[in-house]
């Protein structure tokens, strides 16, 4: 008989190896863990400084303002530690921090630099002008500086009781504008053939591929619902500022000879024509806050907190009460899972979703600000929507710049849509698009032939001319999703097809111009949708508001709160292919390109798409 004796005895030292590695595995983990929310608590406890009675809210935001973060936590928790910008501030913070200050003893004005801050378009900002206005409401002032505004930055200064400018500053305001290049002579040098197959007299997005210039149904068109932002624009900036919106037009309009006889000092001519209160310096503005009682204790300064600062003094964790879901949609729909800053037909609808699943949500607000994309990712999302209110959980969409095409798609089937009367919407239609090469190839000397089983076989290969029956064959497609896209309006709006396939046609309008047409019920804000949302829910004032988002990793919420703290700042004080870059210039630079980056080669694609935002 075998002696196994020996055998017995390295698989028992195996086995007890293992289960040593295995316990120590689960002490170092512990130990990570523990020492890592532990290292959180004390910096959440240390980090968010004390706020000052008599304290002004300095609200000096950099960078593009958008619904949600984009940029990765790591890449923002690092700038934060270095004390540099983020490079984007979200509508929500600030609102937050406005809406908080006002019903705060400590806080006794708002001091708002809108200098650096960038903007989309007009909806998200009235968001930010109504919480300035609710400020205003309780009875503490706002006061407004800068150095170089532009017309969307000042579309926000003037929602202050006091307007400064910089004396060596500028106000820039040229009106509202959509241009757009196009590519047709270029395709036709290269030999390549853009097939478009579209419904709807007004679908423009892809004439760049298939012009040299605009079609006059869409100059048409951008006139009509650019006129009616640019008329917002006026009647807003009028009536805040006690100006005529004709009179103020009339003075836009002559700026050309304006500036030159003021001797180009536009700072001037903007006090001249009212447009601000008074000529201050940084140091002017520093002063006139001292003399107003928020000077420190040194004298050298005044009591004031940042946004970021103030932030923490705003959450809410909201234990033990009903739930309004907050969901952004933002930014273009495409298929599959999508990070921040990309709506993913799967990603977004699993959301929804997650929200329906939720026994503590009772409501869900869809905040969108989308041009559209991929038809069939949007509607992905819409027929979650449909579900989530079969559920019996009401759903709100809230419009913030931009809910044209898909982005109305994924709205339609709301219980209520709520619109700023500047949100670009509509652009209900649907178009495909296709290139072929076979004439650049030919040029080039190369030929392609062969054999298919079927007549569909190769019959999207570009290298070969698009056979006709091939055309008819997605044009027909085309149709039925035009028809799908209508249909579904009419039965989600209560109207006949033919009603909506009258605003239909891939026309554009503002949330004004959309709410007379019935594409939209109410003219509000993302504020108005979270209230609808609770009413029809039946939650009274006893609710809190969660945004959904898609989890961040472990490390990188940690190294959230480390770069959030004071102290991660104070050690950090211590301490043929094309390039990369110029695919990452390329929608700066040719924007219309961008509905390319998605698309396949061996098929065409059909989108819900609108070029339309303003500039």
């Amino acid at each position: 008989m075998a002696d196994n004796s020996s055998g017995r005895g390295f698989a028992g030292w195996l086995r007890a190896f293992g289960h040593g590695a295995n316990i120590a595995r689960l002490v170092i983990i512990n130990v990570l863990f523990f020492g890592a929310l532990f290292l959180i608590l004390i910096l959440a406890m240390r980090g968010a400084p004390k706020v000052e009675a008599n304290s002004v809210l300095l609200l000096k935001p950099t960078g593009m303002l958008v619904e949600q973060f984009s940029i990765d936590p790591t890449q923002r928790a690092l700038a934060r530690a270095a004390g540099a910008p983020v490079g984007q501030v979200q509508v929500r913070d600030l609102v937050a921090a406005i809406d908080h200050a006002a019903h705060d003893p400590r806080i006794t004005k708002i001091l708002l630099d809108p200098s650096d801050m960038q903007f989309g378009g007009m909806g998200a900002l009235e968001e930010v002008g109504a919480a300035l206005d609710r400020f205003r409401a309780a009875g503490k002032p706002v006061v407004a500086w800068g150095t170089n505004l532009g017309q969307m930055q000042y579309l926000l200064a003037v929602h202050a009781n006091e307007v400064l400018l910089d004396p060596a500053g500028s106000i820039s305001i040229t009106g509202l504008s959509d241009y757009r290049s196009y590519y047709k002579t270029l395709l036709d040098k290269l030999g390549v053939s853009a097939h478009l197959f579209r419904v709807g007299t007004f679908k423009s997005a892809a004439e760049p591929y298939i012009l040299d210039a605009p079609s006059a149904a869409s100059l048409e068109a951008d006139k009509y619902w650019m006129g009616g932002l640019w008329n917002t624009w006026l009647a807003e900036v009028g009536k805040l500022r006690h100006i005529d919106p004709a009179t103020l037009g009339q003075q836009i309009d002559n700026l050309p000879t304006e500036i030159p006889a003021a001797q180009g000092d536009v700072a001037q001519l903007a006090l001249k024509l009212h447009w601000i209160d008074g000529l201050a310096t940084r140091e002017d503005v520093v002063k006139m806050m001292q003399k107003q009682g928020v000077a420190t204790d040194n004298g050298t300064g005044f009591r004031a907190v940042s946004l970021a600062q103030y932030l923490p003094q705003t959450v809410d964790l909201g234990l033990g009460k009903p739930q309004v879901a907050v969901i952004v949609a933002e930014g273009d729909i495409v298929a599959g899972k999508q990070p921040a800053g990309k709506i993913g037909g799967e990603s977004t609808a699993a959301l929804i979703r997650a929200a329906r699943a939720d026994r503590n949500v009772r409501a869900i607000v869809l905040r969108v600000d989308s041009p559209g994309g991929e038809a069939f990712a949007a509607e992905q999302i819409r027929r979650e929507v449909v579900l989530a209110r079969q559920a019996g959980k009401p759903v709100i969409v809230s419009m913030g710049d931009l809910a044209a095409s898909g982005g109305y798609w994924i709205s339609m089937d709301a219980n209520r849509i709520f619109a700023e009367p500047d949100t670009i919407t509509g652009s209900i239609g649907i178009f495909g698009l296709y290139f072929t090469a076979s004439d650049g190839l030919s040029k080039l000397g190369i030929n392609t032939a062969g054999e298919g089983t079927t007549p569909l076989a190769g019959a999207f290969d570009f290298r070969r001319p698009l056979d006709p029956t091939m055309g008819a064959m997605i044009q027909s497609s085309v149709d039925k999703g035009y028809r799908d896209f209508v249909g579904n309006v009419a039965k989600a709006r209560g109207k006949s097809y033919a009603d909506i396939d009258a605003i239909a046609q891939g026309r554009v309008w503002s949330g004004e111009q959309a709410l007379q047409r019935g594409l939209v019920d109410q003219l509000g804000g993302l504020e108005d949708a979270i209230a609808y949302a609770a009413k029809d829910a039946k939650l009274g004032n006893n609710y809190a508001v969660r945004y959904i988002e898609p989890p961040s990793g472990a490390f990188q919420r940690l190294f959230m709160d480390l770069g959030n703290s004071a102290t991660a700042r104070m050690l950090s004080a211590l301490g043929v292919h094309v390039p990369s870059s110029w695919l990452a210039a390329l929608p700066r630079v040719a924007p219309e390109l961008q509905l390319l980056e998605h698309a396949q080669p061996d098929k065409p694609v059909t989108y819900a798409y609108c070029f339309c935002r303003i500039h």
